[in-house]
């Protein structure tokens, strides 16, 4: 399943699992389920901290990244290759006990997240705004116990898909109930189920020296005129939900 340049990758990776974990595998007879199989058996042979043991999850084929002696664990319904590749990576690291890059207020509220939460993702494996989410819902279901996530790979589990009228990916279901589509980000699925956020943003901006110039928007042109009243010393502020956008030629 892995060519000789992700191997190396991968090993190199690997080196910094800090606690043992193993693959937990519900596979059928089929093929996609013996590709799953190699797989697995790839990634264990490339670090003794990393093991394979059998499942019985009712998607099949699927395998669960869990952290021995704890419930602490991502799920994967398919076989995550492609840009979600990463995705896996950072499974295996972060379920193994290295620490994540994310801001650590923003961990802490995870980890403060009052709720049991039970997301599941419909993704496609040539899904380019797939990732941001799988990966943010898998780093809170490794911060909270009470958050589990299964990443659902559309093309393998059509009569889920088809069941449940997604009509694109990325689609999140939040216990059993639709939740959200297209890219999310870390911050705004965690501000969308925290229902204190709102107030303890309003509050942190309170706190804050006024802005001596405003600008809506975080597209090229909000961004670019943040940055010239910046160079110019004013006290610049952005309200956007996030950064980034098209530029119309």
């Amino acid at each position: 399943m892995l060519d000789a340049t992700l191997t190396q990758q991968l090993k190199a990776y690997l080196v910094n699992i800090r606690e043992p974990i193993e693959l937990v595998a519900s596979l059928g007879d089929d093929a996609k389920s013996r590709e799953l199989n190699d797989l697995l058996n790839e990634i264990a042979a490339l670090s003794d901290k990393v093991s394979v043991t059998t499942g019985a999850d009712k998607r099949v084929p699927s395998f669960m990244i869990r952290r021995v002696g704890t419930d602490i664990g991502v799920r994967f319904a398919g076989i995550p290759m492609g840009h979600e590749f990463t995705s896996l990576v950072l499974a295996l690291l972060q379920v193994g006990g290295h620490p994540s890059k994310a801001a650590q207020d923003l961990i802490e509220q995870v980890k403060g997240l009052d709720g049991d939460f039970a997301f599941e993702t419909y993704f496609s494996l040539s899904c380019q705004n797939c990732p941001d989410v799988v990966q943010a819902l898998n780093l809170m279901s490794v911060l909270n116990p009470r958050i589990s996530h299964v990443a659902i790979d559309g093309a393998l589990f059509k009569a889920e898909v088809d069941e449940r009228k997604v009509m694109a990916v990325p689609t999140i279901f939040l216990n059993g109930e639709p939740f959200g589509s297209g890219r999310m980000e870390l911050e705004q699925i965690v501000a969308k189920i925290d229902s204190g956020a709102a107030t303890r943003a309003a509050e942190k901006i309170k706190r804050q020296d006024p802005f001596e110039v405003l600008i809506v928007g975080g597209g090229p042109a909000g961004a670019a005129a943040a940055i010239y009243a910046a160079r110019k010393g004013i006290r610049t502020g952005v309200a956007a939900e996030r950064f980034g956008g098209q530029v119309d030629l």
